[in-house]
């Protein structure tokens, strides 16, 4: 019998009493709310509203993917990643997966399907993020945003999970988009 995660417990909820935004970025937004905590109390709840992600598993071939390699200004280095991005106003998801392996690795899919969604940030950040397969790709040429500045490049899955463990690579979504296919991951 297959689980279906565990019993419910008991109910924590905390209601909003108020909110106002304290930063309004563009890209993020910081919030501050009130909120009534389950025993009556009131506390402060601050939060990044993000508009959400995707991250892509593209397959060269079953034992092959594409990686990417960028710098991160907030972590001042490079870091190695799966392809990834955010999603516009409107934007549904596999959209933004197909217009991201275009844009930063030149690339479109034959075949996609959704592996997993991720909650990445849930103390502070409001961010979903989803977790794409694709395979059966053809070459377009790259189309990057303005100012984005990547390379890309075939990685063998083992390789790139031993980059996992040894610490090359620290990205939270690529190292949970590899280990969760290492684990669970099976082509459609």
């Amino acid at each position: 019998m297959a689980a279906k995660g565990p019993p419910a417990g008991h109910d924590f909820t905390e209601s909003t009493v108020s909110t106002k935004v304290a930063y309004d970025g563009g890209l993020l937004e910081l919030r501050r709310d009130e909120v009534r905590l389950p025993d009556g109390k009131v506390a402060w709840r601050e939060y990044v509203v993000h508009p959400g992600a995707v991250v892509i598993l593209a397959f060269v071939d079953e034992e092959t993917i594409l990686l990417e390699r960028q710098y991160r200004y907030p972590k001042r280095r490079h870091f190695i990643e799966l392809p990834a991005g955010k999603l516009e106003k409107d934007e549904p998801p596999l959209a933004t997966a197909k217009r991201e392996l275009v844009e930063e690795c030149g690339f479109e899919a034959r075949e996609w399907w959704r592996i997993a969604v991720l909650d990445p940030c849930i103390g502070y950040s409001t961010e979903v993020i989803e977790l794409y397969g694709a395979r059966g790709l053809t070459e377009v040429g790259k189309d990057p945003d303005e100012g984005e500045h990547l390379e890309s490049f075939p990685v063998k899955i083992a390789d790139a999970l031993e980059w996992v463990r040894e610490g090359a690579i620290t990205d939270t979504k690529t190292t949970l988009g590899l280990l969760w296919w290492s684990q669970w991951g099976r082509f459609p």
